[in-house]
Parts: C-alpha cells; sequence; structure tokens
C-alpha cells in the first residue's frame, strides 16, 4: 500500500511543538486592522492550540 501524503496547505499553516502539540495563528488579522482596537489585535496576534475535534483531523492531514 502506498505512503499516506501530507496535506501541503495543512503542512503550512500548522506548527508542531517539541512535545507534540499542533499550534495555528488566528483568524481576522489579515486586512480592515484600522477598525479592530490595539487590544483586540494583540489578542488576535498570538498563536493558539486546535480544539479536540479539530485537532485529530488536522493529524491526519498531517499524517501523525
Amino acid at each position: 500500500m502506498p505512503k499516506m501524503k501530507t496535506n501541503s496547505t495543512a503542512k503550512q499553516r500548522v506548527k508542531v511543538t517539541g512535545s507534540g502539540r499542533l499550534r495555528r495563528r488566528k483568524a481576522f488579522r489579515s486586512h480592515l486592522m484600522e477598525n479592530k482596537t490595539s487590544r483586540r489585535s494583540r489578542r488576535l496576534d498570538r498563536e493558539t492550540d486546535f480544539s479536540k475535534g479539530q485537532e485529530r483531523r488536522v493529524k491526519r492531514l498531517l499524517g501523525r
């Protein structure tokens, strides 16, 4: 049986930590930033974890 291919877009968007946790960037940070408060911008700037259900799906996309 052939090897499973890693999903290229998932590979670019997800970072795997040393302990194996999956990290992602938050949405709504790309444009229209003048309307958003500084506090909101800082909050959106941080990386975050996936929810449990999404984490299972993303792990499968990454071939883990």
